[in-house]
This record gives C-alpha cells, sequence and structure tokens, in this order.
C-alpha cells in the first residue's frame, strides 16, 4: 500500500479525479463552441466538415476540458484541499486528548485569508483547551491531597485514643485536633460546593437593598477574638451608613475570607485596616494588612483555586477562599484587585455598584 493510501483518513470517500468539474467544464465549452457555431454558420458551412474532422474536434475539447478539470482541482488542492488534510489531522488529535497541536500560519499576515482565520482560532482554541486541561488536572489533584490531609489527621488522632496510657489532657489534644481537621474538611467540601453552583449558575444571587456598613461591621467583630489573641491592632475606617443592592449572604462569604486572609497572614503584634467608602455610583471596601505580602507570582495567581503562595500558613486554609470573593464579585457586578508588597503587606480593595448588576436576575 502507497504512503498517501496509508495517511488518508477512510471516513473521505470523496474521489481523487474531478469528475463533476470536468462533466461541467466539457459542457461548457461544448456550449461555447456551439454559439461560436451558430455564429459563423453564415460563414462556414459545417455541413461539409469531415466526420473525421468533426471527432477530431470533440477529442481536442474532451482534453481541453480534462485539462481544465485537472488544473482547477490542483489549484484547490494546493490553496485549500492540503491545508484542510493537515487540519483535519490536527483536529483528530486534539479530538484524543493531544493539546499540543500547533497549525503554522500559510501567509503573513497582511496577506491573510479566511483559511488563515480559521487556523489561527483553532490554534488559539487549543492552547485555551490545553490550559483548561492542565487546570482541571491541579484541580483534581489539589482536591485529592486537601481532603487527603485532614482525613489522615483525624485516623490518625482516632487510632490514637484508643490507647490507654493516655492522659486526660492527652486525650483532650487529641479530640481537639480532631475537631480542627473535621472543621477544615467540613468548610473545605462546602467552599466546594458553593464555588461549584456558583460555576454552574445554579446559586443565584437575590438581591435586595441593605446597610453594608453595618455588615462589614458584623463581619469584623467575629474575628475579634482571633486578633486579640494576635495582639493584633485593628483600625476600621466606615461611614455611618452605606445601602447597596445586593446579596448580602454572598458578599458575607466576601467580607469573611478577606478578613480571615488578612489576621491569618499578619504576625503578633502588626495591623489589619477596614475601610469603606462611596461615591455616586459604587461603594469601595478595602482590606489591608501588614503581614508578609506576596510576590509578583504570587499575586498574579492569587484568585486561582487551591493556589498558596505562602505555605507556611497552607494549614489554615484550603486556596478557595479568594476564588470564591472574585466569582462572587463577578456575578454582583463588582470587581477585586490586590497590591501587594513583599515583607510589608497586601491591600484587596472591592468595588461594588450600588444598585444590582450582576449576571442573574430573578
Amino acid at each position: 500500500m502507497s504512503q498517501k493510501n496509508s495517511n488518508s483518513d477512510p471516513r473521505i470517500k470523496s474521489k481523487l479525479f474531478p469528475v463533476p468539474g470536468f462533466v461541467l467544464s466539457f459542457l461548457a465549452l461544448a456550449g461555447l463552441t456551439t454559439g461560436q457555431m451558430f455564429i459563423l454558420q453564415n460563414y462556414v458551412d459545417y455541413q461539409s466538415l469531415p466526420f473525421g474532422y468533426v471527432i477530431a474536434v470533440l477529442i481536442y475539447w474532451t482534453f481541453v476540458a480534462a485539462a481544465f478539470a485537472l488544473l482547477t482541482q490542483h489549484q484547490f488542492n494546493e490553496r485549500y484541499q492540503k491545508p484542510m488534510e493537515e487540519f483535519a489531522k490536527a483536529t483528530q488529535k486534539v479530538a484524543g486528548g493531544d493539546f499540543s497541536v500547533y497549525i503554522p500560519p500559510r501567509h503573513l499576515p497582511d496577506r491573510r485569508d479566511h483559511l488563515d482565520v480559521i487556523i489561527a482560532d483553532f490554534n488559539v482554541m487549543v492552547e485555551e483547551l490545553g490550559s483548561i486541561e492542565t487546570l482541571k488536572t491541579d484541580f483534581f489533584s489539589n482536591v485529592s491531597h486537601e481532603i487527603k490531609t485532614p482525613l489522615s489527621i483525624i485516623q490518625n488522632y482516632a487510632q490514637a485514643l484508643k490507647r490507654d496510657q493516655l492522659t486526660e489532657a492527652q486525650k483532650e489534644g487529641y479530640v481537639d485536633t480532631i475537631l480542627e481537621s473535621s472543621i477544615r474538611l467540613n468548610n473545605l467540601i462546602t467552599n466546594l460546593l458553593k464555588l461549584n453552583k456558583l460555576e454552574k449558575q445554579n446559586l443565584q444571587p437575590i438581591p435586595e437593598p441593605y446597610d453594608l456598613c453595618g455588615q462589614l461591621c458584623e463581619c469584623a467583630l467575629r474575628f475579634e477574638d482571633l486578633w486579640t489573641k494576635k495582639n493584633i491592632e485593628f483600625i476600621a475606617d466606615m461611614e455611618d451608613r452605606a445601602t447597596i443592592e445586593a446579596d448580602a449572604s454572598l458578599l458575607e462569604l466576601v467580607w469573611n475570607n478577606l478578613l480571615s486572609n488578612a489576621i491569618k497572614f499578619t504576625e503578633p503584634g502588626g495591623t489589619v485596616t477596614l475601610q469603606q467608602s462611596s461615591t455616586q455610583d459604587e461603594v469601595i471596601v478595602s482590606v489591608s494588612d501588614t503581614g508578609c505580602g506576596m510576590s509578583e507570582e504570587t499575586l498574579r495567581h492569587s484568585f486561582d483555586r487551591f493556589y498558596q503562595g505562602d505555605t507556611s500558613h497552607s494549614t489554615e486554609g484550603n486556596g478557595l477562599g479568594l476564588a470564591l470573593v472574585l466569582r462572587i464579585l463577578q456575578l454582583m457586578g463588582g470587581t477585586v484587585k490586590a497590591a501587594s508588597v513583599p515583607g510589608e503587606g497586601s491591600t484587596f480593595t472591592v468595588r461594588i455598584p450600588t444598585e444590582y448588576r450582576g449576571t442573574y436576575t430573578n
């Protein structure tokens, strides 16, 4: 079997020789010849032509039609058939899970045609699919790790509780560790479910007017024991009242995550600052800390799922908090931006429209 046949796709059923093109070319040329005969019939006696001459003319036009059809097919093959064969092979590889496929451009940018645009879009699509596949693989790997860690802790300490020689203090410590791990596991699963619902648009915000300043105060007071225990100075600079139209329960997750992160990454004796201000169209809330800060690489991935730039605090979270923050604010029509200086601290700034501009409606 030839190399050409061995590489052909069995799904392709078209013939190599362009029979329809040949027939159409022959009929077109025959029609042109007939028209020419009608024009010259008063000057040329076609009835007196020898039969052999007529046959020769027919053979001549047959070869001309075949040459024209083959030339047309050759041009078509060079310009479209071969590139489409490469395109078909590339799509087959992508369908098989190979996202390293790349089709080189056929022309320079100033000579692009529609096929060049299709190929360029295909390359971009494959690159995005490869990124999504990588993220999906990393996501499942991280989920497995995050679930396995607290489960292992619970299992080990539960087995340790069976020992007879344990003191009451040791038992109490083991029970506390089990409870902490179970809480962490519960928070992980809860955040995964919430994030999944937000991504699939199954969790619809219920916007209603409420006082954002009052909500910020309530959220901050929940962390009072934590900042007091770490000897952190907490500064709040807010208006007396700021009414917005939004889903209060979802925004509560935003403030809890931002405040929790600020306190977690701030060393004892540091400062956490909560600021709020308003304009005519939006409310601006920022949470700042004097913690370890983030590098440019960490800052760039700070809203990615399970990303934890500071591994020294990895046991205190699961890397889903900021991903939830970003997704919720996207639904609310708001934004969040992070700024940080390594060794000096970080600031997260949230902007929310005073009137609901989210992607969902009741």
